[in-house]
């Protein structure tokens, strides 16, 4: 069960990984000074990374917990 600890970290950390450069997407747009609508789509190009991480980083925590449990 400790190889089902160590894969639910690794895509755990992928998943905040993900959360992070998305964060950074976001940022970096807000900096740009884009009107309003070029803000709302760099946003919408950035809601499925997002998205996705956050997936990602539950389902790492959710093999976490179930190794914790078998082991």
């Amino acid at each position: 069960m400790d190889s089902l600890i160590w894969m639910g970290a690794a895509i755990s950390g992928l998943g905040v990984i993900g959360l992070l450069l998305s964060i950074v997407k976001v940022n970096t747009a807000r900096r740009a000074k884009l009107g309003d609508e070029e803000l709302r789509a760099e946003v919408k190009k950035a809601l499925p990374l997002n998205l996705a991480s956050l997936l990602l980083s539950v389902m790492g925590l959710m093999m976490v917990i179930v190794g914790i449990f078998l082991g």
